[in-house]
C-alpha cells in the first residue's frame, strides 16, 4: 500500500472513530434531556443544602432556566459515553503502538478517566460544602446571597475541571518517569517542593479558610505520593525493546 493510500485509510478510520464516539455522546444526551431539570437539581444540591429557609436560587436570562439545564444534561452525557469515547480512541491509536505501550497506555487511559471523576467527587462531597458554607457566612449582614443559576454552572464546571486536573497528578508522575524525563529518586528529593506548591495552590484557588487549603493541598500531596509508588513499578524509556504488534 503506498503512503497516500495509508493516509487515505487512516482518515477513513478516524472518520469511522469520531462518528462512533459522536453517536455514543448523542445517545447518552437523548437519554440525559428528560431529566435534565432532575440533574440540575443534584448538581445545585450544595448550594441548595446552605441556602436559609425559602432562600431560592435565581435565573436572570430569558432563557437561561431552560438553556442551563440542557448543558448539565450535555455534561451529565459526555461523562456517560466517555469510555466509550475513549475506546473509539484507542482503537484508532491502538494498531500503531509497540506492545509495552499498549500495555502502558491502556491502563493509563482508564486511571485517567477514573481519577478525572473521582477529582469530581471529591470537589462535590468535600470541598463544595465548605466553600458555600464560608460564602454565606462570610456575607455581610443584611446582604441575600442568591446565586444566579448560569454563574453556578460556570463556578462548578471550572472547580470540577480543576480537581479532575489536580487528580492527574499520578498519572503524569508515571509517565514521566515511564518516558525517562526525570527519575524516581529525583521527584522523591523534591517532595518538599512539591507540598509546598500543593500549600501554595490551595491558597490561591480555595476560600481563604484554613480546612479546605489542607484539603486541597493534602490531597495534592497524597496523590503525588500515589503517583510515585505506582512509578516503582515502571521501567523508564529505553529499557524495553519489543517489536511492533
Amino acid at each position: 500500500m503506498s503512503t497516500a493510500e495509508q493516509f487515505i485509510a487512516h482518515l477513513i478510520e478516524l472518520r469511522k472513530r469520531l462518528i462512533n464516539s459522536m453517536l455514543g455522546f448523542v445517545v447518552a444526551f437523548v437519554c440525559a434531556v428528560p431529566f435534565s431539570n432532575k440533574l440540575y437539581t443534584l448538581l445545585a444540591k450544595p448550594m441548595l443544602a446552605q441556602l436559609p429557609a425559602g432562600g431560592k436560587m435565581i435565573a436572570t436570562g430569558v432563557t437561561t432556566p431552560f438553556f442551563v439545564p440542557i448543558k448539565v444534561a450535555a455534561m451529565a452525557a459526555f461523562l456517560v459515553a466517555l469510555p466509550y469515547i475513549l475506546y473509539q480512541g484507542w482503537r484508532f491509536v491502538a494498531p500503531g503502538l509497540y506492545r509495552h505501550e499498549k500495555r502502558l497506555m491502556l491502563p493509563l487511559i482508564v486511571a485517567s478517566t477514573l481519577l478525572f471523576v473521582a477529582g469530581m467527587a471529591v470537589a462535590y462531597f468535600a470541598i463544595f460544602p465548605i466553600v458555600f458554607g464560608y460564602i454565606f457566612k462570610s456575607a455581610p449582614q443584611g446582604v441575600a446571597v442568591m446565586t444566579d443559576i448560569e454563574n453556578y454552572l460556570s463556578f462548578v464546571l471550572t472547580m470540577f475541571l480543576a480537581f479532575g486536573m489536580a487528580f492527574q497528578v499520578p498519572v503524569v508522575v508515571v509517565v514521566l518517569v515511564r518516558m525517562g524525563v526525570v527519575t524516581l529518586d529525583k521527584l522523591k528529593h523534591i517532595r518538599r517542593y512539591v507540598i509546598f506548591g500543593a500549600t501554595v495552590a490551595g491558597a490561591i484557588f480555595m476560600p481563604p479558610d484554613a480546612g479546605s487549603m489542607l484539603l486541597f493541598a493534602g490531597t495534592l500531596w497524597l496523590l503525588y505520593e500515589a503517583g510515585l509508588l505506582a512509578a516503582r513499578w515502571v521501567k523508564p524509556g529505553g529499557q524495553e525493546a519489543e517489536k511492533q504488534a
